[in-house]
């Protein structure tokens, strides 16, 4: 079981540092998300998911999301790490800060899947969304469109930052607090966004970043090591 997670562990840290090193494209727009814990950044998609781009765009330059939190962290049955599971920010119950509600882009239409740190807009029905979403800590493609289900709309990648979204979704919640799928799953402290910027272009003189080296997989311990 050990062995399993760290292997799980390092294939994902390996596959977000392929997408920061090379799929990150110079005309997406990239937001840094400044925590008390941390810093997150985010590469958005506007090609591919326009309508929910440009509004999450309009909360960023208006400023609305300074003072905002991340005030839910949601985690498996019985997932004890933080490797796996969703956290949720944004301004949640201040109303007065908050856009109309956009269009639903499925992710049939934006091919944006729900893979491991992608970003994704909270809703009630399609049609709903406003001025929160969720940050995906591993693949939670059970997340995407389907012929049935019109799913979520995910719109950006996290590039950089997963140790703090993960410290995030290890912060301890309230088992009373929540109602319906939020139930026990709202922070008993909730961590305070002081600011989400756009960020600067990347220089186009300045060279790539190096590819991540590849992970080699630990060397198998007594409790690990498989019996014949």
């Amino acid at each position: 079981m050990l062995l399993r997670r760290t292997l799980l562990a390092l294939a994902a840290a390996a596959s977000l540092a392929a997408t920061s090193a090379h799929a990150q494209s110079p005309t997406n727009p990239r937001v840094v998300i400044t925590t008390t814990e941390g810093v997150i950044t985010v590469e958005l998609y506007p090609d591919k998911a326009p309508i929910t781009v440009a509004n999450f765009l309009k909360y960023v330059d208006r400023k609305l999301y300074d003072g905002a939190t991340f005030y839910r962290a949601s985690k498996p049955p019985g997932q004890a790490a933080n490797d796996y599971g969703a956290i949720q920010g944004g301004l949640r119950d201040d109303v007065k800060k908050k856009l109309p509600p956009i269009a639903h882009e499925s992710t049939l239409k934006t091919g944006i899947k729900h893979t491991d740190g992608a970003i994704s807009m909270g809703r009630y029905a399609p049609g709903t969304a406003q001025a929160d979403w969720v940050i995906c800590i591993g693949d939670m493609t059970y997340l995407d469109a389907t012929a049935t289900d019109p799913g979520f709309a995910a719109f950006g990648r996290m590039t950089d930052g997963k140790p703090v979204a993960e410290a995030i979704l290890g912060k301890p919640t309230d088992p009373n607090a929540g109602v319906g799928a939020m139930k026990g799953e709202i922070l008993v402290h909730p961590v305070k966004i002081i600011s989400i910027r756009r960020a600067p272009p990347p220089d186009p003189a300045s060279p790539p970043p190096a590819a991540a080296p590849e992970a080699a997989p630990p060397a198998p311990t007594p409790a690990t090591t498989p019996k014949a």
